[in-house]
């Protein structure tokens, strides 16, 4: 069935926003200004300042909700279903595993280049694969396992690919590209564990994900806001870029800010960006399905790099395109997106019929367990 125009919007919305989110962050990094006191022009290095603008977009998602909620209440017949009460305090800990994961990401873009940081994040299939089975008891189906396989392979070759690339890059040191690499991975491994307990929490409590998306970026916006403060005075020596070299200098971000308006345009890229990609993520799987919202995701990546290139950001490297196929294709195998092609093979039809009865089961059984516990609760 042909897309409508709206659907064809949303999946434009979804890809365009979702670039220019990593892009505008990098952009931002590419700067150099003025700081506070006369401080000679440095490198526009505020990874925890990008974060708390990245949690206040998150955190309009919240007033997006309420907007759509009151819209919907004056229609005759209301059809958004706003969710289930529940303590916001649940979504701390997510909330909280968000701006660690978020924040170390940062420092990683500082390190590395935007479509290796994008491609890397492609790690958390593996480690969400994991969490699932060992605290949902989720059973992954062998497409998943080599999924997972194709993915480790594809991040092997995409760190291959920035070491050869680091011996004769003029912006990033090698040892800062792979330490960026790793802080990339390790980032993944907090947020499967955010991406575990927001589908134990979903599951149970009926949650509107705009209203999701928007309680943590509350919670992640306050607290960053708040340790800005302690990180003003944390010295880390040559780990930071900042004039003090301590872990985190605001100040120094609205002076170079003040000095060079251009570097507000990249941060508020970020900030709006990031709305309007949950928000358009949100609706595409409404309005299409997931699978198309997974396949846009991984496009994303492509759009990333392709207009790396072309501004000059980076050198187009073989080994980085073979890369990004291998983790493609360890994507779509761990989300399914094989099954439609398997379907039109009568050999493997009735396989691929059995596989996604087995997905709905295992779907039917998660969401029960979890409508049982919530009854309890109430």
């Amino acid at each position: 069935m042909a897309w409508t125009k709206y659907q064809l919007f949303l999946a434009g919305l979804m890809l365009t926003t979702g670039s220019l989110n990593t892009l505008s962050a990098k952009w931002a990094d590419m700067f150099s200004a003025k700081g506070c006191h006369g401080d000679p022009e440095h490198s526009f290095s505020h990874p925890f300042v990008q974060a708390v603008g990245m949690f206040l977009g998150e955190l309009s998602c919240l007033a997006v909700f309420y907007i759509l909620l009151c819209h919907d209440k004056r229609r005759p017949q209301p059809t958004m279903n706003p969710g289930q009460s529940f303590n916001p305090l649940l979504f701390f800990p997510p909330a909280m595993c968000d701006m660690t994961a978020t924040s170390i990401m940062y420092v990683a873009l500082n390190m590395t280049s935007a479509s290796s940081f994008q491609m890397l994040r492609g790690a958390v299939i593996i480690f969400t694969g994991l969490l699932s089975v060992a605290f949902l008891g989720r059973r992954l189906a062998p497409s998943q396992w080599i999924g997972i396989l194709t993915t480790i392979l594809g991040l092997v070759i995409v760190g291959l690919a920035d070491f050869f690339s680091g011996h004769h890059d003029d912006e990033h040191k090698l040892s800062d590209v792979i330490t960026g690499d790793l802080l990339i991975i390790m980032a993944q491994v907090i947020v499967s564990v955010q991406m575990v307990l927001e589908e134990k929490f979903v599951y149970k409590h009926d949650v509107h994900p705009l209203r999701a998306v928007g309680t943590e970026g509350f919670f992640g916006f306050v607290v960053l806001s708040l340790l800005l403060i302690p990180m003003y005075f944390i010295g880390v020596g040559a780990f930071s870029d900042n004039p003090r070299h301590v872990l985190e200098d605001a100040l120094d971000a609205f002076c170079q800010i003040g000095h060079k308006p251009l570097i507000l345009l990249a941060l508020l890229g970020n900030t709006v960006s990031i709305a309007f990609f949950n928000f358009a993520g949100i609706s595409v799987t409404k309005e299409i399905s997931a699978t198309t919202r997974m396949v846009l995701d991984s496009l994303r990546t492509l759009v990333i790099w392709v207009v790396s290139l072309g501004l000059g950001w980076e050198q187009f490297q073989g080994l980085q395109v073979l890369g990004f196929l291998v983790l493609l294709a360890g994507t779509a195998l761990y989300n399914g997106l094989h099954r439609p092609l398997l379907a039109r093979l009568p050999c493997c039809a009735r396989m691929a019929s059995a596989v996604e009865e087995n997905d709905q089961g295992e779907r039917e059984r998660l969401l029960g367990d979890g409508r049982v516990q919530a009854g309890d609760e109430s």
